[in-house]
């Protein structure tokens, strides 16, 4: 996958939308599904999609934490941390995403689920794999920074688990994906979901469809007024 995001398309032709989220987080999954229903309202538009990581927690410990123990320290006591998912709960059942914090038992460290994010890409279902780790994750409460849940999704997102699992066995492309969160960073990259449109506007949050559809329309007529004769 590509290092930059300097690969836009035009806008009458296909647009180029690179996103940086992470696997562990909620408001990712919404801002998903947010962006999905604002290309539905536009049948017309192609679309070419790109994830991109950011490790929400970093020094998360190869083997990842206690899922209570770890919310309740973020959040600063465990009433505190249900008062937000349940919120987010909320946010999740507008959007028809059924989350079942209850059910996570491990907060994992997520490079190794953007190392096979990465490798979907090459393999032309890297949405897909998304989809299916987020799901795996937030719905039925799978430990993603276990390798044999990753080689699972990744059998699911139709990849070649026996190739993902030497990949994922021999540490491939570990520095490769850190600089790439790195570079999000230095780019001013501070939450995710961040949304990327054609190299030139961004779409930060989990915001509903309408952002997007104003970015579409701004994208179009920025570019419609570019190649306008003079």
């Amino acid at each position: 996958m590509p290092l930059d995001w300097g690969f836009g398309l035009p806008y009458n032709q296909e647009m180029k939308i690179d996103i940086v989220s992470d696997t562990v987080c909620p408001w990712c999954f919404i801002g998903k599904r947010k962006l999905e229903a604002a290309l539905a309202a536009r049948p017309d538009l192609e679309v070419e999609i790109a994830w991109h990581p950011f490790q929400l927690h970093p020094d998360m410990p190869a083997g990842g934490a206690d899922r209570k123990e770890f919310t309740a320290q973020k959040f600063g006591s465990a009433e505190r941390a249900k008062e937000l998912y349940d919120n987010i709960k909320v946010a999740g059942q507008a959007v028809d995403i059924p989350f079942n914090f209850e059910k996570i038992k491990r907060s994992p460290n997520t490079l190794d689920s953007h190392r096979l994010i990465r490798w979907a890409y090459s393999a032309g279902c890297q949405d897909a794999l998304v989809e299916i780790l987020f799901r795996r994750f937030f719905i039925d409460g799978e430990d993603i920074g276990d390798h044999a849940v990753l080689i699972a999704a990744a059998e699911e997102a139709g990849m070649d688990k026996t190739l993902v699992a030497e990949l994922l066995e021999k540490g491939a492309d570990r520095e490769l994906v850190s600089e790439e969160d790195t570079r999000a960073r230095q780019m001013g990259v501070s939450g995710v979901p961040f949304f990327i449109l054609n190299d030139k506007y961004a779409v930060s949050g989990a915001q509903d469809p309408a952002a997007f559809l104003a970015a579409f329309d701004k994208i179009a007529e920025t570019e419609a007024a570019e190649d306008a004769p003079e």
